[in-house]
């Protein structure tokens, strides 16, 4: 790997942490009554726990999409591996299965085995956002489960997927 994509891969996964970082809400009341500004407490260990699971917005997308016949991670899932591998930094008990899924094109041996590369390609990425790879394991489900049966592109490109399930979140 050249030091150029070296440097780029480094700037986006600092990039992908700092969009993942837990931010406090803010309620502002009506300006007529006078109430002052009310702030939710804030975390301040910066630490993902398993409630941020279903409230975290990075956290809860857990589906990673593919092109038509690729196995290479898009751009715009890196943040979501980000903050994935942060979760499992901060919860060193949690564990992910990544099931791997292709659309229904292609022999069946084909698919289970694109389902797979696909699981890995997930699964490299956290790595290489810091996720440990005793936390990780992945399954190919291949045509067998698909979330959309009609036969056209935009059915296909729903089941072009892996799914990250949480099956220890401590």
């Amino acid at each position: 790997m050249n030091t150029t994509t070296r440097v780029l891969l480094a700037a986006s996964v600092v990039l992908a942490l700092g969009a993942c970082k837990s931010k406090s809400e803010t309620v502002e009341q009506p300006r007529d009554t006078g109430t002052p500004v009310v702030t939710a407490p804030v975390d301040n260990s910066g630490r993902f726990t398993p409630a941020d699971l279903d409230t975290n917005a990075c956290l809860r997308q857990r589906t990673v999409y593919f092109d038509f016949d690729q196995d290479t991670l898009r751009p715009e899932f890196q943040s979501i591996m980000a903050c994935h591998a942060k979760y499992l930094n901060d919860q060193p008990g949690a564990r992910i299965t990544l099931e791997g899924n292709a659309d229904e094109r292609g022999t069946r041996e084909y698919n289970l085995g694109l389902g797979e590369r696909r699981g890995n390609a997930v699964a490299g990425a956290l790595q290489g956002a810091g996720g440990s790879a005793s936390q990780l394991t992945v399954v190919s489900y291949g045509e067998e489960r698909p979330t959309c049966t009609q036969s056209d592109e935009s059915c296909w490109s729903k089941n072009r997927r892996v799914e990250i399930v949480y099956t220890s979140k401590q």
